[in-house]
């Protein structure tokens, strides 16, 4: 230990026995005394007690993925589809239930098709609508998930093939699928509809430019917004500050306020007052971002906000609404971080991930807690290790 971390204790164990001797109740809470004994200790485990919850590990994935989905099904599990393993030609088709109970992983049947860069989304009957990704080929097909059998059956193909695109649940039982890269290493500008009850895709109107790495985020008023991403390669990459909005009642695209820098490879998320913050993301050379910022649709402005604490990328929805409005960041990092959502400032959490965890999945329980699964390290190396965030306020 240190000449200076032995002052700091000095220091840290008078500050505490001060307090103890006027009856003053210390808690576990105390984000000062947890910063001063994990630093001075040298405390990472994954297992610390955080700001405002826990990170702990939980059983591990049957297969190590990233570039997968995990999806909350109605009865409280978790459906984890495909992904990869390593590279980009080792795309999976196994599937695994995480059991919150137990905190385990039970295989089950396997998609009908290998997929990574695929999209999942919850239809209102319970089933899951697995659509798109790349496994070698770029896909359009689509399978549809039974939790009731445990089974995968082919369903409608998309208009396009597309893999690294959003697909956004709308209010009016359709969903819309927007952008990625299809066949030829194309990047897309194109739209298309998912119709629930026709079970049928409806080509759409196209955004305004191609976008990958972008992000798509349902608004309060129904509208979806996207912002950032890229389209071309290497010396011909283009990364967007622009944004545009899907306008549900004209099925447009209209371009809307600009970034305060371009982004890609960033996350989104709607907060409870109905305004969305972005943040991270990388440069034309990967140089991963900490800065953030503040989307309100009333004035379709952008507005700068302090600083995340870890620089981050490859992330996308990874950034939690919690229940008591605040937002838990994990993936692009090893480290997590909590939004206060009244401060506008990021709280760090004790602990660590294990690993950067990029193209990783965060899937949020009814009762607050948060299940984080797979994702790849900066070796490129698929993770089987899951973790568990349990919020102490709760």
């Amino acid at each position: 230990m240190t000449r200076t971390k032995i002052i700091i204790v000095i220091i840290a164990a008078f500050v505490l026995t001060f307090f103890v001797f006027d009856n003053i109740k210390l808690t576990k809470s105390s984000f000062l005394a947890q910063l001063l004994v994990s630093d001075i200790l040298g405390n990472a485990s994954s297992d610390s007690i955080a700001a405002d919850g826990s990170l702990i590990a939980v059983a591990n994935l049957h297969n190590a993925r990233a570039a997968h989905t995990a999806t909350l099904l109605k009865d409280g599990t978790v459906l984890v589809c495909g992904g990869f393993a390593g590279s980009s030609s080792n795309s999976l088709s196994s599937v695994e239930i995480y059991n919150p109970s137990s905190k385990s992983f039970t295989q089950i049947s396997d998609l009908t098709t290998p997929r990574m860069g695929h999209s999942a989304t919850l239809l209102p009957n319970g089933k899951i609508l697995i659509a798109g990704g790349y496994n070698g080929n770029y896909l359009s097909t689509t399978e549809i998930y039974d939790p009731e059998l445990k089974t995968f059956s082919p369903g409608p193909n998309m208009n396009s093939a597309r893999h690294g695109h959003t697909a956004t649940l709308l209010n009016n039982e359709k969903i819309l699928f927007i952008g990625g890269v299809g066949t030829g290493w194309t990047f897309l500008s194109s739209a298309e509809i998912y119709d629930i009850q026709s079970n049928k895709f409806i080509p759409s109107n196209s955004m305004t430019v191609a976008r990958e790495s972008h992000t798509a985020t349902l608004l309060k008023n129904g509208n979806v917004l996207i912002t950032g991403g890229h389209q071309g390669r290497r010396e011909n990459v283009t990364i967007y500050s622009g944004s545009e909005i899907y306008d549900i009642k004209s099925n447009q695209f209209i371009a809307t306020g600009n970034m305060n820098i371009p982004r890609r490879k960033h996350d989104a998320v709607l907060l409870a007052d109905g305004k969305v913050l972005i943040h991270g993301g990388s440069d034309r050379r990967d140089s991963i971002f900490n800065s953030a910022e503040i989307y309100d649709p009333n004035t379709s402005l952008f507005t700068s906000i302090s600083s995340m604490n870890y620089p981050r990328y490859k992330h996308k929805e990874m950034s939690i609404l919690m229940p008591d409005n605040n937002v838990l960041i994990v993936g692009g990092s090893d480290k997590a971080e909590i939004y206060n959502a009244k401060t506008k400032k990021f709280t760090p959490l004790q602990g660590n991930l294990g690993a950067m965890r990029l193209f990783s999945c965060a899937t949020l329980f009814d009762n607050g807690e948060v299940l984080i699964t797979g994702g790849y390290d900066q070796n490129i190396t698929a993770i089987s290790e899951a973790r568990l965030f349990v919020n102490k306020k709760r």
